[in-house]
């Protein structure tokens, strides 16, 4: 299927440049996700997703990441449950090994909704709208004192929360983004962090999650 070789909190790049059609092929995942403004690299090497990676490339590279919704494994050569929210990434570098297995890094896209899904290719293949994942300018001010404290809390957890330091020279959004892709959260947490309508709603439900998870580990 995959192997994760790290996630990148780092921006999309030629992602924000394209548009979301409404058709996408989708990559079910049961433990990694995309945020906006993230990238995600992976391994392919599963054969339907081999073949999703090779049509992608061939037209506009985009793949919808999606969760996987728990008990997915007594259905997983078929078509598990999937949330109907992910978020879609454009294939901003590709590495076709020997083997015909790839190395891809997906960019951030638009998050998506799933409205429908039909069995034309051996991989899933996904009917979405796109969703809006913007900071209104009133919530400017607010979201960056989130940030500020989502910054603490990384640095004051004692690298409970799975990382060590948050970056410089970052928007406060891609900040919260990267966190709530990166922070070592349960993936249900991560998936309702993905289904908040805002950055700063999702601040809020991030630093709430992770206070919780530290307060129970101590």
């Amino acid at each position: 299927m995959y192997i994760i070789l790290a996630v990148l909190a780092i921006p999309s790049g030629v992602a924000a440049q394209t548009a979301l059609p409404e058709t996408i092929p989708i990559f079910p995942l049961e433990d990694v996700m995309l945020f906006p403004d993230m990238s995600v690299p992976l391994h392919i090497y599963e054969p339907r997703y081999k073949a999703m990676v090779a049509e992608a490339l061939k037209g506009n590279h985009i793949i919808g990441m999606v969760l996987l919704r728990p008990g997915y494994e007594k259905d997983y050569e078929r078509s598990p449950s999937v949330f109907q929210i992910g978020c879609a990434g454009v294939i901003n570098e590709v590495e076709e090994l020997p083997n015909g297995e790839y190395n891809i890094v997906l960019g951030a896209l638009t998050k998506y909704l799933i409205t429908r899904e039909e069995a034309s290719q051996p991989y899933r293949i996904a009917h979405v709208s796109a969703i809006a994942d913007e900071t209104a300018a009133a919530d400017t001010a607010t979201l960056h004192t989130r940030r500020q404290r989502l910054e603490g809390i990384v640095r004051d957890s004692g690298g409970q929360t799975g990382l060590q330091a948050t970056p410089d020279g970052i928007s406060d959004a891609m900040l919260v983004n990267g966190i709530a892709q990166l922070a070592r959260i349960d993936e249900l947490d991560r998936e309702r962090l993905l289904e908040q309508p805002t950055p700063l709603t999702r601040a809020d439900a991030l630093i709430a999650i992770l206070e919780r998870m530290i307060a129970e580990r101590q």
